[in-house]
């Protein structure tokens, strides 16, 4: 009987054993549903264990209670670690295979962007220890159940269970609130701290018709609990959420700001003499050049304005709220000097050969410029990078994301374009065809019509919207300064906000991208710094007006506060259109289909200078190049192709790199010549267009 015993026990233990050790099974499911990018599907089913699970994806979007990440690219691997009540765990990977041509392009170009944003958008403040860049809470906010930004009902607090300041514990009640036809509800602490009332029994949490309710942030905000420590915010999966101050936003503010203080502020004391040089007043009709002042800053204004600010600008509102809205007009005021700088330098290195065609821009002060300095290698290598950056932002950036983005946009208020990509595509393919045949002579007669046409339109419905929501003024602005400098953990903190407002304002203007130089480098005028001045009012207009417009848009309508992660970009500044005026949506999409057309045939000049920069300055070399370029409108409005229109867009950005390094260097040179130009200014020796 002892010995069974004994093998009986050593058995079951053994067999406990074997059983709690046991690794976890799993059957994974893949789909690829449709040929679209970005939908791929992993489903992962636990064969054995003890539940509940946790998964945690190496997607931050899913939640480590699903089972199943959606939204996929595909051809990319993507991993789960899977825990369960005992403790056992099991790490999977899994990857949905390309079957498109798009998810296969989609797909190859992922692991690139990534590479590229890890060095666009490394922390080097956080990489040195200079500052923490974990999210941290210090309370946790509780808001009225049921709220929307719409709603029509108003929120009442009845009545509080806790006197301000109880410590209470998680689960506990702590308030009833009364919602009007939604009835009463009872809210419970979602965790242990300190409760801080927010309103006083009685009072409203939100009022629709109160104005101040309708525009400021977080409305139905009702208390806070504080934590006894900060707890660190995190992503849905679990992984903790990091403010990053992108070293691009720093490379390209930190030379804004450099510029300014180094040219004396010329953004404010030369904003008179910018426009009436933009008005025509110091116009030089024997000047070599081909085209005016006016119509070189429509062109180069042409390929700023356009979806960043429709789409960026709600981005930014939508990520850091109203206050960063402050953020981007300190930036687009402090990018005003970056463009004087090297609109200056574009026109005072330029080519103009003997059949009066004009090659300039970066490439041109980077080799020619530095070679002056005894700095030729370094000069000549800058302007090739320089060059081939240029050529495929021009294709990306400049194009394809401009027709597949407009194509979006139109398709979604005109139903019938659903699914006629690649037919829309050869309609705009014409359309640009036609302009830019014609050279810079044709692209400037363009631009210096649509832009002020298109930009009217837009700046107009924005008036108009927020002269309807006039009462609102006050409580916008105190939004948008309360955000700015006391932003709370939910959009990042006071870090979390400013940058969002530098970097949308810096996607957006392309101060120190050096792009408008090259437009601008065809201007008619003997005196570079003439067309510094000019070009100094693109970010004025691109950011401070355009962008703050659109801004005050979704902050007067109370749009701002949509948290619904389906809307965002360009269909929530709709949205807010569409409020006040039901019919501007249609508008809108006009004005974004002209917005990209117009960009579009500045940045094919942009990069057909680097084009003949690299493979020469022949005609037949040029019509190579637009015969390319035209092709690619045509890709870009038939196919998704999202990481390589990242990629493409990351390109403009990386431009900065090369170009920065050479304003540093000749920035001497610009301030003497700056010097030069006032005391002819003052002396009245600078021709004057009669009256």
């Amino acid at each position: 009987m002892n010995f069974k015993y004994l093998f009986s026990s050593i058995f079951i233990f053994l067999f406990s054993v074997f059983m709690f050790a046991q690794e976890l099974e799993i059957e994974t499911k893949i789909t690829n549903p449709s040929k679209n990018i970005n939908d791929g599907k992993i489903t992962v089913k636990v064969l054995n264990g003890k539940p509940p699970y946790n998964y945690k994806w190496s997607k931050q979007e899913t939640p480590q209670s699903s089972d199943c990440a959606s939204g996929l690219v595909e051809g990319i691997s993507y991993s789960v670690t899977i825990t369960d009540a005992e403790g056992r765990t099991l790490t999977n990977s899994a990857k949905v295979e390309a079957s498109s041509i798009a998810e296969h392009f989609n797909g190859t170009f992922k692991p690139i962007v990534d590479a590229l944003g890890s060095v666009l958008f490394w922390d080097p403040f956080a990489a040195l220890g200079i500052y923490d860049p974990i999210v941290y809470a210090d309370m946790k906010y509780v808001f009225a159940p049921g709220w929307t930004s719409d709603t029509e009902n108003k929120f009442t607090l009845e009545k509080w269970f806790f006197e301000d300041g109880a410590q209470i514990k998680q689960g506990d009640k702590i308030a009833v609130i009364d919602r009007g036809a939604d009835g009463k509800t009872n809210v419970e602490a979602t965790t242990d701290g300190k409760l801080k009332h927010l309103v006083k029994e009685g009072e409203f949490i939100f009022n629709p018709e109160n104005p101040e309710d309708l525009i400021e942030t977080n409305a139905h905000l009702f208390a806070q609990i504080e934590y006894d420590n900060p707890v660190p915010l995190t992503h849905p999966n679990g992984d903790t959420k990091k403010n990053a101050i992108p070293f691009i936003v720093i490379w390209l503010i930190f030379g804004a700001a450099f510029f300014t203080i180094r040219l004396g502020f010329i953004n404010f004391r030369g904003f008179k003499h910018s426009l009436q040089l933009a008005s025509g007043k110091y116009d030089e009709p024997d000047a070599p050049g081909r085209i005016t002042h006016f119509q070189a800053l429509a062109t180069a204004v042409s390929a700023t304005v356009g979806l960043g600010n429709i789409a960026g600008v709600a981005i930014a509102i939508t990520l850091g709220g109203a206050g960063a809205t402050f953020w981007m007009i300190v930036a687009g005021l402090l990018g005003m000097s970056s463009k004087f700088v090297e609109c200056t330098l574009g026109v005072k290195y330029r080519f103009i050969n003997k059949e009066g065609r004009i090659f300039g821009g970066p490439m041109n002060y980077l080799k020619y410029g530095l070679e002056k300095r005894n700095l030729g290698k370094l000069g000549k290598f800058l302007a090739g990078f320089f060059a081939i950056l240029g050529i495929g932002a021009s294709f990306g950036g400049g194009n394809m994301f401009q027709a597949n983005q407009s194509f979006e946009i139109l398709s979604s208020q005109i139903p019938m374009l659903a699914g006629n990509g690649p037919w829309f595509g050869v309609f705009m393919m014409v359309l640009v065809g036609v302009v830019i045949i014609g050279g810079i002579n044709s692209i400037a007669q363009v631009t210096g019509k649509v832009v002020p046409i298109m930009a009217g339109i837009y700046v107009l419905g924005a008036l108009i919207v927020i002269g309807i929501n006039i009462e609102n003024i006050g409580p916008a602005f105190s939004a948008i300064y309360d955000g700015a400098f006391n932003a709370d953990a939910l959009k990042g903190g006071f870090i979390g906000v400013l940058v969002v407002g530098f970097q949308r304002a810096a996607f957006s203007n392309e101060a120190g991208v050096g792009s408008a130089a090259i437009a601008h480098s065809a201007a008619k005028t003997n005196h570079p710094p003439s067309e510094g001045f000019v070009a100094l009012l693109e970010p004025f207009i691109d950011t401070v007006v355009v962008c703050t417009l659109t801004a005050l848009v979704l902050i007067f309508t109370g749009k701002h506060e949509i948290t619904d992660a389906d809307v965002t970009g360009a269909e929530l500044t709709s949205m807010a259109f569409g409020s006040v005026i039901s019919w501007f949506p249609y508008v809108l999409a006009a004005a974004v289909f002209l917005f990209a057309f117009s960009t579009m045939i500045s940045w094919s000049y942009y990069g057909m200078r680097s084009w003949t920069y690299i493979f020469g300055k022949s005609k037949r070399s040029e019509l190579i190049y637009k015969i390319i370029f035209l092709f690619f409108i045509v890709l870009g409005a038939s196919v998704s192709l999202g990481a390589v229109l990242d990629f493409s867009d990351m390109m403009i950005l990386a431009m900065s790199f090369p170009n920065i390094i050479g304003l540093y260097i000749l920035i001497g040179e610009v301030k003497k010549d700056v010097k030069k130009y006032n005391k002819k200014l003052k002396k009245g020796e600078l021709y004057v267009k009669a009256k």
